[in-house]
């Protein structure tokens, strides 16, 4: 059964007060946004080399002639990514294990646990990337253990493994020593307290903070551009060679923003989503 407007709850003064609040700051943010881009269409064109950019970095003819081949290279980046991101998300939680654990004969793992992250969060991926990339191979190993694809993949897989185990260990010990105590009062040991009670709840905190992760994953696999891979920014870098245009790079750099933004969003949203439930 329908109800009619009068048997609806009033909204008190405070709610009134917030709904004004919100509505005011739409608009606030819609007038302000509209006079940023008018002053950028209306300022940026004045300037005295624009000519010269828009030629080099925005020639609509060479965007439409490169586009369909980048988006061909760029798969390439999404296979790389498909295949690096389980073995960092096995990688890195072995390592945050390693870390987290506190029986004293195990000591040695924490060793190794903090030693792994402290190394490999303190290089530069890209210097990862050249040390393997170049130094493997050049031990003369036979086909296709040669591959750059292979010492590539290890190099991101290395590194962000380790950002990947201080997220998860971060959402280990934000469970409470309760819950493990309760299970281990329940008769759990300590292997299946962590795998059945402390982990499934830590996994769902950090998902929004792995998601970012792996969206910075999905940029940084163009850096195996440098030691060899034909992918996008390779491809960038040849198309802009060929025709003394930039133009590819922008193209570039729209393919991937239209696969990280909807991501970058999403993870927004798993993190809002997590911080309603926790409050």
């Amino acid at each position: 059964m329908c109800r009619s407007s009068s048997d609806r709850t009033p909204l008190n003064r405070r709610q009134i007060f917030e709904a004004r609040q919100r509505n005011r700051s739409i608009v606030i943010a819609g007038l302000s946004t509209i006079a940023f881009v008018l002053i950028l269409y209306l300022a940026v064109p004045l300037a005295p080399g624009w000519e010269r950019v828009k030629a080099s970095f925005f020639n609509g003819e060479i965007f439409v002639k490169t586009f369909p081949t980048l988006l061909e290279a760029f798969l390439l980046d999404i296979a790389i990514f498909a295949w690096s991101a389980p073995l960092i998300a096995l990688v890195g939680l072995l390592i945050a294990l390693c870390r987290s654990t506190n029986a004293p004969a195990l000591f040695p793992l924490r060793i190794f646990g903090a030693l792994y992250v402290d190394i490999f969060r303190g290089v530069p991926v890209v210097l990862v990337i050249y040390l393997i990339g170049f130094g493997v191979p050049g031990l003369g190993l036979p086909r296709p253990w040669n591959s750059p694809y292979i010492w590539g993949t290890v190099a991101l897989v290395l590194t962000y493994s380790a950002y990947v185990a201080e997220i998860l260990r971060s959402g280990i010990e934000s469970i409470h020593p309760s819950q493990r105590s309760a299970a281990i009062c329940l008769g759990l040991s300590e292997r299946d307290a962590m795998r059945y009670v402390i982990l499934p709840q830590a996994v769902r905190r950090v998902v929004p903070a792995n998601m970012n992760m792996f969206v910075a994953l999905q940029k940084d696999v163009a850096l195996l551009s440098f030691i060899g891979p034909v992918e996008i920014l390779r491809q960038a870098g040849i198309y802009k060679s060929l025709l003394a245009n930039f133009t590819p790079y922008v193209a570039a750099a729209v393919i991937f923003l239209a696969v990280t933004i909807p991501a970058t969003r999403y993870a927004d949203y798993l993190l809002s989503r997590e911080r309603n439930d926790r409050s």
